[in-house]
């Protein structure tokens, strides 16, 4: 039985995350290449042995694969799925016509970048959903408790203290300060902040501290500054419109964008270490864990989240991948 109630925490949630951002990542490319005249021989979630099949009135042909750890669009004349070559047959001119092969390069371009822009797109709205159904709460960049024996309380912070930028960039949200910090490599941080109106300089190193992972139900050692935001009690949640919803879902998937982006080039400097990068593993447990201690929100925002790496990753000028096409 045991291994049944892991196959539902852990496995399933798995498969529908993988799914759901692979279909909307293909059918960015599907959608733009049929706006273009191109014409889709196949449509597959997954890799490997076909499980289910079906073929519409325009020839595409729709397909469920048994490894779900992907997908593709084959357009007509591609020799493979990855449409980095072509087949060894004769097409009509007519067909030349349809295929991506003979698209100029402005459609090409279209086509292969809207399979990112459909993942950012999703995300932007599913975080524009959140905000405007739910509401909008953004934590200003107050200390609302200093842990004591930290590294705040040590170099003087105090509960109040309003954080105007940290290592020199500008915060206006707690969640500012929180990013800024984990992205600090070298264990030191630079924190400017406003007291009784009078602004303040401080630098100081960081403290290891053990805090608990309750998605891993084991604790983990990271550097931390000691402080905590104001009370969830004293920030209640705006009404939002829909434009300002999606405004602020846009601001918040671009720095989400930014923070992967800065991530990354800090491994590549070497400043980072790898292993700060999940893998398939990683991704299967934490949706599973996701899944089985929180509610379906927080799936569904991981998953936006997800999707922004995934479309970002695809951007990257690899063979193979969009951006390598690009």
């Amino acid at each position: 039985m045991e291994w049944l109630i892991n196959a539902a925490y852990y496995i399933i949630p798995f498969i529908v995350l993988l799914g759901v951002l692979v279909f909307v990542h293909e059918f960015g490319h599907f959608l733009v290449a049929k706006l273009c005249g191109v014409s889709v021989s196949e449509f597959s979630i997954g890799f490997g042995k076909k499980l289910w099949g079906r073929k519409d009135k325009s020839g595409t042909e729709w397909k469920l694969c048994a490894i779900p750890l992907g997908g593709y669009c084959k357009f007509l004349g591609d020799g493979d799925a990855s449409s980095s070559s072509s087949e060894n047959v004769d097409l009509s001119d007519e067909e030349k016509k349809h295929a991506f092969a003979f698209q100029n390069p402005f459609k090409k371009l279209a086509i292969v970048v809207a399979g990112p822009g459909a993942n950012y797109l999703f995300a932007i709205l599913v975080f524009a959903g959140v905000y405007f159904f739910l509401g909008k709460v953004d934590f200003p960049p107050v200390v609302g408790d200093v842990i004591a024996g930290g590294a705040a309380e040590q170099a003087g912070m105090m509960a109040g203290d309003k954080i105007l930028s940290v290592n020199g960039k500008k915060v206006s949200t707690f969640d500012d300060v929180r990013q800024e910090v984990e992205m600090a490599v070298d264990g030191n941080v630079k924190i400017e902040l406003e007291r009784d109106g009078k602004v303040m300089k401080l630098a100081f190193p960081l403290q290891i501290i053990s805090i608990a992972d309750e998605l891993n139900q084991k604790d983990v050692t990271r550097p931390m500054l000691g402080i905590r935001s104001i009370s969830s009690v004293e920030v209640k949640p705006q009404d939002v419109s829909v434009w300002e919803a999606l405004t602020s879902a846009t601001a918040e998937t671009w720095r989400l964008t930014e923070m992967t982006l800065r991530g990354v080039g800090q491994m590549i400097a070497g400043k980072r270490s790898a292993e700060d990068v999940g893998g398939i593993i990683r991704i299967a447990e934490m949706s599973g864990d996701i899944s089985k201690q929180s509610g379906g929100l927080d799936f569904l925002i991981f998953m936006a989240m997800l999707s922004i790496n995934l479309g970002l990753l695809n951007l990257f000028p690899i063979p193979l991948l969009d951006g390598g096409h690009v």
